[in-house]
């Protein structure tokens, strides 16, 4: 079987992360056939368009696409290439597991949640106007729907991959009506699941919470921008946003990409991480049911870093982008025995 995905290489340190985790994927055993497109200022120079109808088209045909990073502008400019694509299609749940990797020292060892964020509404939106110079309103559309559709999903992986607990995270005391929906939706919800326990946080008091005992937390389910922001957040604990991995996933298409930012500043240098696109190409390989092929290439990244010597620049290595790939591919060319099933998968 080929599978046919949508790659998006991106802009600033993009194409070099993604292209070393395509070398990854191609040594892993599946074939694959990439239809490369591009989004953001590098296509619009070529196309007049930032998200060209291709890549709309390519993703409608594949259902499946892996994503590099691409530059947002800030305060002005065109609109988030990420938020775009997940409307567009849907993609209405944003996962992102926070599990520690072997061999990089932080201060909070063996941290292991998931951070499901509903990925459609709310503030993150952009959903704004000038209401007179001076004044902008701001909207935060939060629905029965789509409060439902996420606490539904976060409950169900939790089942499903037999996690501890769920906490909903919310601003009900001061937003009773918005959050207030999202909270009876995920209380409805989670008598539907009884064997599970089920907790709710404030998110301010999260915040204090996750840097106090991020262990007290298994999976959380939140809105929009509380996610963005406690995804961040989380990533810290198990050294940057350098080394997660997210997935946007919908009932028909699935995007996967490294929540990182482009890092222009060492674009085209060969010095960038390309762990989080690695750890997302897993979670891909997982969605389209190479489950064999995700836990040889999920086994090899931990070699890698277990081993400590062909590491990147910012976790204290010396290599680059490419001798980094090398290395995983060799990780899994000299270990040919069965992995386990990593509790990643989404």
């Amino acid at each position: 079987m080929i599978h046919k995905v949508t790659l998006i290489p991106g802009d600033g340190i993009g194409p070099e992360v993604v292209n070393a985790t395509v070398r990854v994927l191609e040594a892993t055993g599946p074939k694959f056939e990439w239809d490369s497109q591009l989004a953001g200022a590098d296509a619009y120079a070529k196309t007049k368009q930032y998200i060209p109808k291709e890549l709309y088209e390519s993703v409608e045909r594949t259902r499946v696409a892996l994503k590099g990073p691409v530059t947002t502008p800030i305060a002005g400019g065109f609109a988030s290439i990420n938020v775009t694509l997940r409307k567009k299609f849907e993609l209405f749940a944003n996962f992102r597991p926070i599990k520690n990797l072997p061999g990089i020292k932080t201060n909070y060892p063996g941290v292991d949640l998931v951070i499901v964020r509903e990925n459609t509404e709310g503030e993150y939106s952009g959903i704004e106007h000038e209401v007179v110079p001076g004044v902008v309103e701001s909207l935060k559309i939060i629905t029965e729907k789509a409060s439902t559709r996420i606490a539904r999903f976060a409950f169900g992986y939790a089942r499903r991959e037999k996690r501890k607990k769920v906490h909903a995270v919310h601003k009900a005391n001061i937003m009773k009506l918005s959050d207030g929906l999202f909270l009876r939706c995920c209380r409805d919800t989670a008598e539907i699941y009884p064997e599970i326990p089920y907790f709710e946080h404030i998110v301010d008091n999260t915040c204090m919470q996750l840097v106090t005992n991020p262990y007290q937390y298994d999976v959380m389910v939140m809105e929009n921008l509380y996610g963005d922001i406690i995804s961040d957040l989380c990533a810290g604990f198990v050294g940057g946003l350098g080394l997660v991995p997210g997935a946007n996933l919908g009932h028909e298409c699935a995007i996967f990409e490294a929540v990182h930012g482009s890092a222009p500043d060492i674009a085209g240098k060969g010095l960038a991480n390309p762990t989080a696109v690695m750890q997302s190409a897993v979670l891909m390989l997982r969605h389209i049911g190479e489950t064999d092929a995700a836990n040889r290439m999920h086994a090899a990244i931990e070699h890698v870093y277990r081993d400590g010597q062909k590491t990147t620049r910012d976790v204290g290595g010396k290599v680059g982008t490419s001798e980094f790939a090398d290395a995983v591919i060799g990780a899994m060319e000299t270990s040919k025995e069965p992995v386990a099933a990593s509790r990643s998968s989404c």
